[in-house]
């Protein structure tokens, strides 16, 4: 019986150990999320529901709504800003800055994209010279003679030498 045994005891062993091996083989392809597919009608119900979140002080579930619109319609840069600016609050800087610099390719003459980007680099990612070019892009296309935003490229000029 002992020898019996002895067999019967290698064999389990055999068999979980190549089921164990089978386990540590190479991992299964994790399934790629689809593509989502632009839908800027949805995109617009997602936008509305972030602002009213927003405007009730619920600022997680904006920032999920807002999230959701932009990836169904990135090129809307209202809704680009007011999510990068929620991220800015809620300290996720280089989450921001990301997103407003997809927001800037997207819609290049938003000068609120420049001048958020701008400001955001410079206060909390201490990025001088990104701050810097968004703060003359921003003038450059605003054409207006502010001299709150003139300073500002004044001073990152000097620190900047």
């Amino acid at each position: 019986m002992a020898c019996n045994y002895g067999r019967t005891y290698r064999l389990a062993w055999s068999l979980l150990l190549a089921l164990l091996a089978g386990c540590a083989g190479p991992a299964a392809q994790q399934p790629q999320p689809e593509p989502v597919q632009s839908n800027p009608e949805l995109a617009k119900e997602f936008a509305t529901q972030g602002q009213l979140a927003f405007e009730q002080g619920r600022r997680n579930a904006a920032a999920e709504a807002w999230q959701r619109a932009v990836e169904l319609d990135p090129g809307n840069a209202v809704v680009v800003n007011n999510l990068a600016l929620l991220m800015k609050d809620q300290h996720r800087f280089a989450d921001a800055v990301t997103l407003l610099e997809r927001g800037i390719a997207r819609s290049p003459q938003v000068a609120e994209l420049h001048f958020n980007l701008a400001v955001i680099a410079e206060l909390y990612l201490l990025d001088l010279d990104k701050a810097l070019a968004h703060y003359e892009r921003y003038q450059t296309l605003t054409q207006e003679d502010d001299k709150l935003v003139a300073g500002w490229i004044a001073d990152l000029q000097r620190r900047l030498e």
